[in-house]
C-alpha cells in the first residue's frame, strides 16, 4: 500500500480526481493506495476557504475503490492544528495559499506508514508510480526534484515541493517539520513552505526531473507538474495551464498522452455533478 497526501479545499477536486486517476490508470500492479486529503476552516481569511466535503471524500474514495477494494481516501480536518501551530504566522497570505503550508503538520497527524508521498493536486502520472517510490530514502528525510526555474535562478539544487517523497521516521527523528514550522514564523519567505522545508532539512535525496517535469512531457517523463511556466511567444508571458483544461492541453501544449485518463475523468465528474 502506498500513502498519498493531498492539501487543499473543495477546489481541488478536478486536480485530485485527474491526479488520482492517473496514478491508478500507469500502475501496472493495480497497488492499493490509502490517500489522505488535509482540509480547513480557514474563512476568517476568505469565505471560499472551507473544508472538503464528505460528499467529494466519499466519492473520491469509490473511484479508488473502483480499481483496488482495499484503497481509501479519508480527509483530516487539520483547523485546530493549523491555527495552534500556523495560524496568524507572516506566511499566512502565501503566493499560492494558507492550504499549501497543511503540509508542514504530516508529523502530527496519525495513520501513516513510514513512507509518505506528497503531491500538488496540478500534478499527473505518465508512468508508473513505482518507478518513484521503488527509490531506497531510508538515509534521507525526502527526495525530490529540481525546481525548473529555481535551479538556474536560486540554487542548482533547488527543489520543487510539489512532488516529495518523505521518510517520516527520518522526519520525526531529525524534527524537520517542526524546524519548518519555525522557518514559517521566522520570517515571510519567498516561496513558504518549500522554502521553509528546504531550509529546514539536513539530508535530502535529488531525483532526476523526470520526477517532477513542471515544463515538458517527454516519453521517459514519470510525473508531469502543471506548474506556472513561461512562454516565449507570441511575447514573453507566463500563464497556469492546469491538467483539467483539456482544450488548453490540447490546443497549447498539444499533449494526448493524457486522453485515456480525460475520458474516465469527465464520465466521473459528470457522474459527481449528478448526486
Amino acid at each position: 500500500m502506498i500513502d498519498l497526501l493531498y492539501c487543499g479545499n473543495e477546489k481541488v477536486f478536478d486536480g485530485v480526481l485527474t491526479s488520482l486517476l492517473s496514478i491508478v490508470m500507469r500502475d501496472p500492479s493495480k497497488d492499493s493506495y490509502r490517500v489522505t486529503i488535509f482540509t480547513m476552516n480557514l474563512s476568517r481569511l476568505n469565505p471560499d476557504y472551507t473544508p472538503i466535503s464528505d460528499k467529494l471524500i466519499n466519492f473520491l474514495d469509490g473511484v479508488m475503490k473502483r480499481y483496488n477494494p482495499e484503497s481509501s481516501v479519508r480527509k483530516v480536518d487539520v483547523t485546530d492544528l493549523y491555527e495552534e501551530l500556523l495560524g496568524h504566522s507572516p506566511n499566512e497570505g502565501c503566493y499560492c495559499s494558507p492550504y499549501t503550508l497543511l503540509r508542514l503538520l504530516a508529523d502530527k497527524v496519525d495513520g501513516f506508514s513510514s513512507r509518505l508521498l506528497y503531491l500538488d493536486a496540478d500534478i499527473m502520472f505518465n508512468r508508473d508510480i513505482h518507478l518513484l517510490t521503488s527509490y531506497d530514502i531510508s538515509k534521507y528525510e525526502f527526495a525530490g526534484s529540481n525546481d525548473h526555474y529555481g535551479k538556474y535562478l536560486i540554487n542548482p539544487r533547488y527543489m520543487n515541493a510539489g512532488v516529495i517523497y518523505f521518510n517520516l521516521d527520518e522526519c520525526r527523528r531529525t524534527g524537520l517539520f517542526e524546524k519548518a514550522r519555525a522557518w514559517i514564523w521566522r520570517k515571510k519567505l519567498v516561496f513558504a513552505d518549500q522554502s521553509a522545508i528546504l531550509r529546514a532539512c539536513s539530508k535530502r535525496k535529488l531525483l532526476p526531473q523526470k520526477f517532477n517535469d513542471q515544463k515538458f512531457l517527454h516519453k521517459h517523463t514519470v510525473v508531469r507538474h502543471f506548474s506556472k511556466r513561461l512562454f516565449w511567444l507570441p511575447y514573453p508571458h507566463t500563464d497556469n495551464i492546469k491538467q483539467w483544461q483539456i482544450e488548453k492541453v490540447h490546443r497549447i501544449f498539444h499533449y494526448h498522452a493524457f486522453d485515456d485518463i480525460y475520458e474516465v475523468y469527465l464520465k466521473d465528474k459528470g457522474a459527481y455533478e449528478k448526486l
